[in-house]
């Protein structure tokens, strides 16, 4: 009986809505057209400890809604492993995998680029909730946690409003700023606050200013959105330094609204509270937007897979599904667009 052609497929880093809605379509396509999908567990490290499974029609089916990924995920790289490279290759050609699938942001897509260098044939799929994938308009999960930062800065507003209060809500956001923009704008935020934008001396002041010029027009209350990766005067805010854990090989940021909050309270007397969102944003059920694109983004791939065009990431154009090369993706951060910051910025302090 002749053996059917073999991929895997594995989900790297933090996890997001909608990868298991990418994981589905990638899956039931590509068997469809004669392949055996191989779900590897964990990211890489499912590769270095032989902890797969075969992914069939009944494993695949009904998990379109389902937040999270049914794959597992994680922050291993064979980089940092003993004879991570070669344990990786070694378990690959025992599993006869002709290719991986890999869903991941922008450091589990350039590992991937560089096991490409190694031999090992890939194929991407750009998934974060922080939309800063390069070569993409848009990435899986970031229409979602667009919408719980949205809803979460509409429910402030009305306690901002009941006690004349400044509220400021922290997101995510590492190196970029697209959910606190995005969420901002959606919102009406009074600011916004981006680590594209760092906040000197001058611009606290100048914040300060615009909230007081608030209270003087009659409007009392602000709500301010600021992502967890804005600097403050040269710092950015560190919540647990690198490599406390395993999982955690560069520095967990968070804390930088209650810091900005503190401030703001003491240069303008105004009664601030601040909340931070954290993990919520990555989880529950992916909305429309994010089932459509993951889905779409899984068909693609098994496309290239089809075509043997290795190396290759999907991605949204506009409105068209393309693809472009993982070299000219990796290491690259998308920063959020400052014309569309400006759109936002007209409404500060109105």
């Amino acid at each position: 009986m002749e053996r059917k052609p073999r991929i895997g497929m594995m989900t790297g880093g933090g996890d997001c809505p909608g990868l298991n809605a990418a994981i589905r379509a990638c899956a039931k396509t590509a068997m469809r057209i004669g392949y055996e999908i191989i779900g590897i567990h964990n990211g890489w490290e499912g590769l270095l400890e032989h902890d797969d499974e075969v992914l069939d029609g009944l494993r695949t089916s009904g998990i379109i809604d389902k937040g999270g990924t049914i794959l597992g995920t994680s922050r291993v790289s064979p980089l940092r492993v003993e004879n991570g490279i070669q344990r990786v290759l070694d378990r690959i050609h025992v599993l006869r995998l002709e290719a991986i699938v890999v869903m991941g942001g922008e450091g589990t897509l350039s590992l991937g680029y560089r096991m490409m260098q190694e031999g090992v044939q890939v194929i991407g799929i750009p998934k974060t909730i922080d939309n800063d994938v390069a070569g993409t308009d848009f990435t899986i999960g970031f229409q979602t946690a667009v919408q719980t930062a949205t809803e979460a800065l509409d429910k402030l507003r009305s306690t901002a409003e009941s006690h004349h209060r400044v509220m400021l809500l922290e997101v995510m956001g590492r190196n970029t700023g697209w959910i606190a923009t995005f969420a901002g704008m959606a919102n009406g935020a009074d600011e916004i606050l981006i680590p594209e934008i760092p906040i000197t001396e001058e611009k606290l002041d100048d914040l300060c200013e615009r909230l007081m010029r608030r209270r003087k027009m009659g409007i009392k209350f602000s709500i301010i959105v600021v992502a967890e990766g804005t600097k403050i005067l040269g710092k950015s805010i560190v919540q647990e330094p690198a490599g406390t854990q395993p999982d955690t090989p560069v520095a967990r940021l968070g804390g930088v609204a209650q810091v900005l909050g503190d401030i703001i309270e003491k240069k303008t007397e105004l009664e601030t509270r601040v909340s931070t969102l954290g993990y919520i944003q990555r989880g529950g059920s992916p909305v429309a937007y994010d089932r459509t694109l993951a889905t779409a983004f899984g068909v693609k791939a098994t496309n290239l897979l089809r075509q043997k065009k290795f190396g290759e990431m999907t991605s949204l154009r506009g409105t068209r599904i393309v693809s472009v090369p993982l070299e000219k993706v990796v290491d690259k951060v998308k920063t959020v667009d400052l014309r569309t910051y400006a759109v936002a910025k007209r409404f500060f302090a109105q």
